[in-house]
């Protein structure tokens, strides 16, 4: 199988041993304030205090990267304009998240045995993976879909803020220690076994990925041109957003959702005292009404 190489903006990713040979830059109350305030003014991401070491460590190599001596430098050449990507590039390291197939096996258990034989199969069936990261869930969910609904219409969609991981998503390349949640049954069915350079890798089969879109989306933002959905997967954001945010970001994306639709959280989530529009239907499961009575 032809995979193209696994790049980060442009450079090959450095192995753990390089990275521990690297030094870190040290990073003031000041500059980490900064970075602190562009993150919640771009993605309505709050950073806590224990954040400045993972700051740090996902930002150095851009320093590196500029010859640069400090962050205040760095900052200077953000703000400057001279590099008019690298917003975009600190957007990508610090809203990188951990993902993995199959997360939280509930979900897709409710989505089977519950959501997809209330579906009428005249129509596709839409589902938005609303914070996709590299692509793990929406590839979840398009495994799940293709073996239930077989040749019935059905798509899945997939977006993040970050540029970064939706290129990793739409390669549908990975590592074979990132597979465990994927059933035996759709290993075989749905992944390609790399060998040679390849090796220790699989590929999401192409008959898959065609079914499987991914596009940027700032959920802080106005949402447009996407249509609707029969289900939305907003899993392990909302912990990331304060109060006022969480309700926000709720609110603009329910016109989304079809009546009578699904809106999926994280286990550690909860939209209690969020949104009162959508009831809940099973732990961290909601769904929005037939109509607007409530």
């Amino acid at each position: 199988m032809s995979i193209p190489d696994d790049t980060v903006l442009g450079v090959t990713r450095d192995s753990p041993a390089q990275w521990a040979a690297k030094p870190l830059y040290s990073l003031s109350d000041q500059a980490f304030e900064h970075f602190r305030k562009f993150l919640l003014d771009t993605s309505g991401i709050t950073l806590s205090d224990q954040k400045k070491t993972m700051v740090v460590a996902r930002l150095s190599r851009r320093l590196r990267d500029h010859n640069l001596t400090c962050f205040n430098e760095y900052i200077e050449l953000i703000s400057s304009g001279a590099l008019p990507n690298e917003r975009q590039v600190v957007l990508n390291l610090l809203t990188t998240n951990e993902t993995y197939f199959f997360r939280e096996p509930m979900h897709f258990q409710y989505l089977a045995e519950r959501i997809l034989p209330e579906h009428q199969t005249s129509r596709p069936l839409r589902i938005w993976s609303a914070a996709s990261s590299s692509g793990e869930e929406a590839y979840s969910i398009a495994m799940l879909l293709a073996d239930k609904l077989g040749n019935n219409p059905w798509e899945v969609f997939g977006s993040d803020i970050s540029t970064r991981v939706l290129e990793k998503a739409r390669s549908g390349h990975y590592r074979m220690e990132r597979i465990d949640g994927i059933p035996q049954e759709y290993l075989k069915r749905f992944c390609l076994k790399g060998t040679g350079e390849y090796a220790d890798t699989l590929l999401i089969d192409r008959s898959l990925r065609e079914r499987v879109s991914f596009q940027e989306i700032n959920l802080m933002q106005p949402i447009q041109g996407i249509g609707q959905f029969d289900v939305i997967f907003l899993r392990n954001v909302l912990i990331y957003f304060d109060t006022k945010t969480k309700g926000q970001v709720v609110a603009r994306m329910l016109p989304l959702l079809k009546p009578g639709g699904y809106f999926i959280i994280g286990h550690s989530e909860s939209l209690k005292g969020i949104n009162d529009d959508l009831k809940p239907v099973a732990p961290t499961i909601y769904r929005k009404p037939l109509s607007n009575s409530k």
